[in-house]
């Protein structure tokens, strides 16, 4: 029997054949690169940079380069919010698992990597344009919902029966901030980045719980962003931190290539900018301008199809759970 505000997870496994679920977020990175009519030379294109990414990380006793590969899961999560077994699809992460094909061994790749969430896009795409807010401007209790969602997630008893640590998750790092390389060099994460102050999203994903750090992993060309709870350089495996660079690496360079797939890396002090000329393009189609659309379509749907049919029932639930927000200040 279902429970209000109860979570359940389901899997689909990213590969040349994925086909997005159709409750999938179409603004997705890997629901993108499944569609049109290069959709599986995409999706074989894209596993093999992940896999050649983390044979170049996972180095040792790996001379040819070949020893490991990842399975990449799709984790969607879905919310219950009356009890009565209709659920909304509100959260998705990616879970890799490392197949090491010497001792024919499987270890736990990271859980996390990719966020996408309904909410968030109803935000971002509804809430910030009705306010007319500046970059860094934003609502009193801008995401707070959605941060007491996800906390509310990877607290169930759902999330915690698949996975046994808090996901991280890895973003670009922001076009409008300036980051100043540090003395702080970390084995698998490369050199470590600070910026000048937070962007939104930072504050954002504070709301969540999550506090971020910026490294740029070696021969990378720019830092990404790193949004995690408890201690990302002790709570994770060198295997998982290295499945987390090599996958949002890759897919950093296929939809951000003038910050990640640039001809020359960030310096010691940097800022991205989309519009920096010199950089590569991938074989991997990713129509940028769709995705943008699609956000602003899915920010309306969520509001029809959540927010407003269950306004009342989330402010109420909202009020009575206190926010864990990480001080990022």
């Amino acid at each position: 029997m279902s429970t209000a505000f109860q979570c359940s997870i389901e899997r689909i496994r990213f590969d040349e054949n994925y086909q997005p679920a159709g409750n999938t977020r179409l603004t997705t990175n890997f629901a993108n690169l499944a569609r049109g009519e290069k959709r599986q030379d995409n999706l074989r294109r894209t596993l093999a940079m992940i896999n050649n990414r983390f044979n170049h990380l996972a180095c040792v006793d790996n001379p040819q380069a070949n020893r490991y590969s990842l399975e990449i899961d799709i984790v969607s999560a879905k919310i219950d919010i009356e009890g009565n077994g209709k659920t909304f699809p509100f959260i998705e992460m990616l879970k890799s698992t490392i197949t090491d094909h010497q001792t024919h061994q499987r270890f736990d790749g990271m859980i996390g990597n990719s966020f996408s969430s309904y909410v968030r896009d109803y935000d971002f795409s509804v809430v910030l344009p009705m306010f007319a807010v500046h970059q860094n401007e934003r609502p009193e209790n801008f995401g707070d919902l959605h941060g007491k969602l996800y906390q509310h997630l990877v607290n169930s008893e759902a999330f915690q029966a698949e996975f046994n640590k808090q996901p991280v998750i890895c973003l670009s790092v922001s076009s409008s901030k300036t980051y100043c390389r540090t003395a702080n060099t970390h084995p698998i994460l490369g050199v470590e980045y600070q910026n000048d102050e937070y962007s939104r999203t930072d504050d954002y994903f504070a709301k969540m719980g999550l506090t971020v750090r910026y490294f740029q992993p070696v021969n990378g060309n720019a830092p990404l962003a790193f949004y995690f709870s408890g201690d990302l350089l002790r709570d994770y495996t060198d295997f998982e931190l290295i499945s987390a660079i090599s996958t949002m690496e890759s897919f950093q360079k296929i939809y951000r290539p003038e910050i990640y797939n640039t001809n020359s890396p960030a310096g010691v002090v940097y800022q991205p900018s989309l519009s920096y000329q010199d950089y590569s393009l991938t074989q991997i189609e990713y129509d940028r301008a769709e995705r943008s659309q699609l956000a602003v379509r899915q920010g309306q749907w969520t509001e029809e199809h959540f927010i407003k049919p269950y306004q009342d029932i989330l402010a109420q639930w909202a009020a009575n759970n206190t926010l864990s927000q990480q001080n990022i200040a």
